[in-house]
């Protein structure tokens, strides 16, 4: 809109010649004056022209020429190939980690060889516990096979006399059953002894605490001096070979498209170096609080990693074929997420959708669209389904 301000100068130019035998001081105050006049008088022209012209949005749909059908904007969006990463965070840990307890009957601890943090081999002793009872009873054990086996060596001496008597009827066939049956049991004592002496070797062996398995010692809860039994609990904690991983905690939507296998790179906290991991399992629970579960990601052994560290990761997802769609396109409300779509007849259509990744390009559309739909990108909130529209192609990009 445009105004026109006129201003009359006749009156004010005969005041300045009505004037002409003022002083020049007088005369240039008088034109100052003039000239600030003027400006107030345009600038207050320029902001009433603005006030009345300005302010105006643009109309959410361009009407057609008759008036009867608005217009908007549509795109096919197609179906391309899509390689998402999924970024998550979790913590460290173990992923097989070894509980080490007492195995045999405990006692007072000696000496504890080893520390969090070292690296040992199957079989190393972890804890040495004082045997020095359990030696005297292995002596003992030891003394009563001698003991048991002399018995035995005299009822097969005394049998053996018995049976040359015995052709000369001096001994009855009765006792000699009897002293056979002697000797067996002399011999029988000497098998006893022997088993207990290897018992009580066994038991012995047992004692010190030893690694089941080679890896990296994480937790030692004992000191000498302490005394132990099959009751005092985990007394070492071990990574079996080592092997670390991340449990990251992954939204339930973004948790089916992670498959087994998938590679990731793993960034802990306070540290600028990058691991490697695949992901080897998936937990099959979602928490209910949270809608998220767990994907289990391996890793090599290295120093870096410390169980129970906080870390984050970038995880490849599997490749999906799928439009894509800005996010002024798509709504929601009690029923899900939907999108107008504009058919051969140009009316509107309510076409429910699930939504999936979101990324710089777009949000993708998991299901409900094929990519060849015409769909109305912006405005969907004003419409109604069966409206008539009058669709505007905008190309995708």
């Amino acid at each position: 809109m445009n105004y026109e301000t006129r201003v009359d100068m006749s009156d004010t130019e005969d005041r300045v010649e009505l004037d002409e035998n003022s002083g020049p001081d007088d005369t240039r105050e008088r034109r100052k004056k003039m000239w600030i006049v003027l400006a107030i008088i345009v600038g207050g022209a320029l902001i009433a022209a603005l006030l009345l012209s300005g302010g105006e949005e643009e109309p959410v749909f361009a009407p057609s020429e008759d008036g009867t059908a608005p217009a908007v904007t549509i795109l096919a969006p197609g179906a391309g190939t899509l390689q998402t990463t999924i970024n998550a965070t979790g913590t460290l840990a173990a992923r097989r980690e070894m509980p080490v307890g007492v195995v045999g009957e405990g006692g007072r601890v000696v000496s504890v060889p080893v520390e969090p943090g070292d690296w040992v081999n199957a079989g190393q002793v972890l804890a040495v516990i004082d045997r020095s009872v359990q030696s005297q009873q292995e002596s003992a054990q030891a003394a009563q096979i001698e003991v048991a086996q002399a018995d035995a060596e005299l009822a097969q001496a005394n049998l053996d006399r018995a049976m040359q008597l015995v052709e000369r009827g001096f001994i009855s066939q009765a006792d000699i059953d009897r002293l056979t049956a002697t000797r067996d049991a002399a011999v029988a004592r000497v098998q006893v002894a022997r088993a207990q002496l290897g018992e009580r070797r066994a038991r012995n062996a047992q004692l010190n605490i030893v690694a089941p398995a080679a890896g990296l010692v994480l937790t030692r809860n004992v000191e000498p001096g302490q005394v132990v039994s099959p009751g005092s609990g985990t007394l070492f904690s071990i990574a079996r070979g080592g092997e670390m991983e991340l449990l990251a905690r992954i939204g339930e939507v973004e948790l089916d498209s992670v498959s087994v296998g998938a590679v990731g790179t793993v960034m802990p906290v306070g540290s600028d170096e990058q691991f490697s991991c695949t992901v080897w399992q998936k937990s099959p629970v979602v928490d209910e609080q949270t809608r998220q579960g767990t994907a289990r990601c391996a890793m090599g052994y290295d120093p870096a990693l410390r169980p129970g560290g906080f870390a984050s990761i970038e995880l490849a997802s599997q490749t999906v074929v799928a439009p894509r769609l800005p996010e002024s396109a798509i709504m929601s409300d009690d029923q899900g997420s939907y999108v107008f779509i504009v058919g051969d007849d140009n009316t509107v259509v309510r076409r429910p959708i699930e939504v999936g990744m979101i990324s710089d390009e777009g949000i993708v559309v998991t299901s409900g669209l094929d990519g060849s739909e015409r769909v109305v990108l912006r405005a969907g909130g004003f419409l109604t389904e069966g409206e008539a529209v009058r669709p505007v192609v905008q190309t995708e990009g």
